[in-house]
Formats: structure tokens, sequence, C-alpha cells
């Protein structure tokens, strides 16, 4: 756009930051994204305007009063969480909705193969799985699978894995999307013959209260990584107004504080497959209990907070 429209546009917010100080570090925060967006997109069009001299000198002021000392340094951490991530998850909804979207579909597709295919499990899961939880099954014990490794080994390797496979997932979002694509088609095709497998054998209900102790999170995790591929794939296929470098640079930015702000989902998950999930045997409204708040976790934090904290940071703004 013209820098006469651009100015037209954020002037009387760079004079409200400017006229009405503040000091809570959210709102200084929030400002502080919205400042180095416009100065980005000032220094892509306009590199030797008055306007993106102006910009950089306000967001070096407000960058000053959010890092002024070691106690705001320390609080880095919590801001990611608190407002950062957050934040960028409702920016991003788009694409994680996308993410969703087609990961549900895939694993409709893996459903269905398997539904209509009985060789279709084998060639996904692999014949010594599928031997395995057979004979599992035969002997009353459908999730044996579970307990055949040692606890603190399995976290180690279990924890390990899913978090290549996010970030392996995130990565391959670099071609244009499709990889990350490919990766949640395959991951969902899996998941959904997985789980049909497990009720055509007549123990689905079981397999669902024990397997989704973890994968509740572990899923969440894996198509919100998904949603973080997209974000830097399509970043190269849609510019928008930026130079295509320029805005690969954010959507890779963005895409990675997605993906690794994952990683503490994963090892709780991990750690609930390696030392709960085994326990097979446990009650009923336990087994409720931890796959309800897990979900609960996961709708508050990746989508109703989301959405009240961008809608008060508008109302700030």
């Amino acid at each position: 756009m013209r820098e006469a429209v651009f100015l037209r546009q954020n002037t009387q917010k760079w004079q409200r930051y400017t006229s009405q100080p503040t000091t809570d570090p959210d709102e200084l925060a929030a400002r502080f994204v919205e400042l180095t967006d416009d100065l980005s997109y000032a220094r892509t069009f306009y590199p030797d305007s008055t306007t993106t001299q102006y910009l950089n000198e306000l967001t070096g002021k407000l960058h000053q009063a959010l890092y002024k000392n070691k106690k705001e340094n320390t609080g880095r951490f919590g801001r990611f969480w608190r407002l950062e991530l957050p934040l960028l998850v409702a920016r991003s909804h788009r694409p994680l909705l996308w993410a969703l979207a087609f990961f549900c579909l895939s694993a409709a597709i893996g459903t269905l193969s398997a539904a209509y295919d009985d060789t279709f499990v084998r060639l996904i899961l692999g014949d010594q799985y599928v031997n395995q939880t057979l004979n599992n099954i035969r002997r009353g014990d459908p999730m044996a699978v579970y307990k055949s490794m040692g606890q603190t080994e399995m976290f180690l390797m279990i924890t390990g894995n899913n978090i290549f496979v996010a970030l392996r997932t995130f990565a391959m979002g670099a071609l244009l999307s499709f990889g990350t694509a490919w990766s949640l088609f395959t991951n969902g095709v899996m998941l959904g013959a997985f789980q049909y497998f497990f009720f055509a054998q007549g123990v689905g209900a079981q397999s669902v209260l024990t397997i989704w102790i973890h994968g509740t999170l572990e899923i969440s995790a894996i198509v919100l990584a998904g949603g973080a591929g997209f974000v830097m794939g399509n970043s190269l296929l849609f510019p928008g107004t930026y130079s295509r470098a320029d805005s690969f640079r954010r959507g890779a930015r963005d895409g990675l504080k997605l993906a690794l702000g994952l990683v503490p989902i994963f090892v709780v998950a991990g750690f609930l497959e390696s030392f709960v999930t085994r326990h097979t045997e446990m009650p009923l409204a336990l087994s409720l209990l931890i796959i309800g708040g897990s979900l609960t976790f996961i709708l508050g934090y990746f989508v109703v907070y989301p959405w009240w904290l961008h809608r008060r940071t508008d109302r700030v703004i």
C-alpha cells in the first residue's frame, strides 16, 4: 500500500502509544508485537522514509520498557506462555483449523479403508503389532503392549519420538505446506486404522479409555504442529504485501514458536503413556478424569484463552 495510506491507518494508534504510556507488562508486550510488525512492513516498503525512522525509535523505547532490568528478563519465560504463544495461536487460527480439518479427514479415510479392506490395518500398523495385540486380546488384556517396556526407557523413547515427529511435521511446511499435509495425512490415516482395529475386535471402548489417556494431548499436539507447518508454508505461498523472503522469515519464526511451545505437552503425554496408561485396570472415573482434564486444557489454552486474549488486546490497542 502507499505510505500515505499506511500512515492514515496507523498514526492514531502510534500516537496513543506515545500519549498513553503503560507499565503493564502484558499491554507493553502486545504493543511491542504490533509495532515490530509495523516496523517490519515499513522497512520492507519504505526503507528510507521518516516513517520507518519514527517506528524504529518508538519500538526501541518500548523494547527498553520491556527489558529495562533483570527482573523483567526473568519474566520473559512466563510472558511467552501467558501472552506470546496464545496471541500467536489467535493470529494463526485459520491454518490451525485447516490442520485439524485435514487430520480429521485423514483419520476418516484410515477408518473407512480399514473397514473395507481386511489387510489395510496390517499394512499400516505392521504384522508384528497386529499379531501381538490379537494375542493380548485373546488373553484378556488388549492394552498389554503398554506394559512391555520399562517405564523410564519407554518415557524417553516415546517423548523423543513424538517431539521428532512434531518438529518434522512443522519443518516439512517449508515444502510449500505439502510436506506438512503429507505428515498429517499419514498420521491421521494411522490413527483411524488403529482405532478401528480395536473396535472391530470388540474392545473399542476399552481402547478409548486407555489410549486417550495420553492420546488426547499427543494427537492434539501433532495437529497443532501441523498448523505450525502450515503457518510457515503458507507464508511462502501467500506472502501478501510482504516480499516472499520477508514473509517466509516471519512465517518460519511464528511457526517455530508454535512448534517449540508444544514440547512440554509431548513431555506430559509421554509421561502419561509410560507411567499411567499401563495401568489398564484403573477405575473408569479416573480414566475419564484424566482424559477430560487433558481435553479441557487443550480447548482452554489453545482455543478459549487465545480468543479472549486477542479480543482484550484489540480493545487495549
